[in-house]
């Protein structure tokens, strides 16, 4: 059935039942309650109202669909990459079944620059984009994802091939938010064969994606290599353990990490502003190293911390090198402070129109304005020549320079950073850097 939450302890009372009378598999009821439990994870800031699904028609994500359709008001959603010419084909086919389902679905379509590079990374970053910016237009505050066991092992043999520290062989986490949504994994912890087997028994059919037999892609060969590793008793379940494992040693960190950050750091304007002195005196080498990542990331807005050799000559040079250029952020030492905010350059020409996120910033307009013609872009120079009194904002120039503004064509209407708000507010999207911190 569909509709909104109910009690999780009825559900879970309900299901009792259900399987003690022969109505419902003990598997199936195990997969209902991790659906259950995903949910019940979920941030208290974000409505369980409804849910969206991301579904490409492969197992993973046709199961993901119809155990969340069970119990709650979902929305599907399919990204066409264009990437292959089953694409299209795949999408009816998942509109097919949730119009079987009563569930509203969309096809969403990449229109984005040529990839190029890492093509699957690339194509990952493009339905994460274009899935985000579909589900808070339908208001929709939280996205299913249809990942399972066998990814998460797959992934720690990719990374440890690239020799990932412990943050990247901690895995794939089961909720993470990003581009104003909350994606959570209910399934992370089921392999992809207790999917597919409910898919059977539920007389559910899912499309092979001809990818996944590609030796051209990393993913396919972790694929094959777990399968060769398995006499050594090196299991898709033996792995997740160890993710497991390292999830927890990682939290741990996480939580030492944010002590430091509430004694040392602040965030004014978006910046992370790090007291000089207690940076060198009272943390230590690995939790600086951990801590100028996070800004980084933080700060950039990018997916991947710097290379770890630029990190560590950063450590080893800033009380000399007071002004540098690391991962599309400016870094400013002195004696008091260490401050990492936006790069000028790294924003210089990029747009967006109002209501879309600008770089890592989300600007609200007046209650009731026409934002008809209005784009978001940097401030920069001239843009902050035209703020008279922008010094009174006591933000830093260079933070200003690469500070949200609106514009109507050449016209400064509004840079709420430099004082200049006229009912404008200005927020950062991804959330708080102590949130940001936390691996859920």
């Amino acid at each position: 059935m569909t509709g909104a939450p109910d009690d999780f302890e009825a559900r879970a009372a309900a299901r009792e039942a259900a399987v003690a009378a022969g109505e419902m598999a003990p598997e199936d009821a195990m997969l209902l309650f991790w659906a259950e439990a995903g949910v019940h994870r979920w941030h208290p800031k974000y409505s369980a109202d409804r849910i969206g699904v991301a579904v490409s028609g492969g197992s993973d994500s046709m199961a993901t669909l119809a155990l969340m359709a069970r119990n709650h008001r979902v929305e599907a959603v399919t990204v066409d990459h264009g990437l292959r010419p089953e694409a299209a084909a795949e999408a009816d086919f998942v509109a097919r079944f949730c119009a079987s389902l009563d569930v509203p679905h969309t096809t969403l379509r990449w229109s984005g620059p040529e990839a190029t590079g890492n093509l699957m990374d690339q194509a990952r970053q493009a339905r994460l984009s274009l899935i985000a910016d579909w589900a808070r237009g339908r208001g929709i505050a939280q996205v299913a994802l249809g990942h399972t066991a066998d990814d998460q092992a797959e992934t720690f043999l990719m990374r440890l091939g690239r020799a990932a520290g412990s943050a990247g062989l901690a895995g794939m986490r089961e909720q993470f938010e990003e581009g104003g949504v909350l994606w959570f994994r209910p399934f992370l912890r089921q392999s992809r064969a207790e999917l597919r087997a409910y898919l059977t028994r539920q007389g559910i059919g899912w499309i092979e994606d001809p990818s996944n037999d590609n030796p051209r892609f990393d993913r396919v060969k972790a694929r094959r290599a777990l399968k060769a590793l398995r006499p050594l008793g090196i299991t898709v379940e033996r792995l997740n353990e160890t993710v497991h494992h390292l999830a927890m040693a990682e939290s741990a960190l996480g939580f030492a990490l944010r002590r430091l950050v509430e004694a040392h750091v602040t965030t004014p304007a978006g910046d992370v502003v790090i007291d000089a002195r207690g940076f060198q005196r009272e943390i230590d080498p690995e939790m600086q190293r951990r801590l100028i990542n996070a800004a980084l990331l933080w700060v950039s807005g990018a997916d991947y911390p710097p290379r770890a050799a630029k990190v560590t000559d950063f450590l080893m040079t800033w009380r000399d090198r007071r002004d540098r250029t690391l991962h599309g952020c400016r870094i400013t030492s002195t004696d008091t402070e260490i401050r990492i905010t936006r790069e000028a350059k790294a924003v210089t020409g990029l747009t967006a129109p109002v209501g879309a996120q600008w770089d890592r910033w989300r600007l609200t307009p007046p209650e009731g304005l026409d934002t008809g013609g209005l784009t978001i872009s940097a401030l920069g120079p001239e843009g902050l020549k035209a703020v008279k009194d922008w010094r009174a904002s006591g933000v830093p120039r260079t933070t200003l320079l690469a500070s949200p503004a609106v514009r109507a064509g050449d016209r400064l209407i509004s840079a709420p950073l430099a004082g200049l708000a006229e009912g404008w507010k200005a927020e950062i999207a991804c959330g708080s850097f102590h949130n940001a911190l936390i691996r859920r």
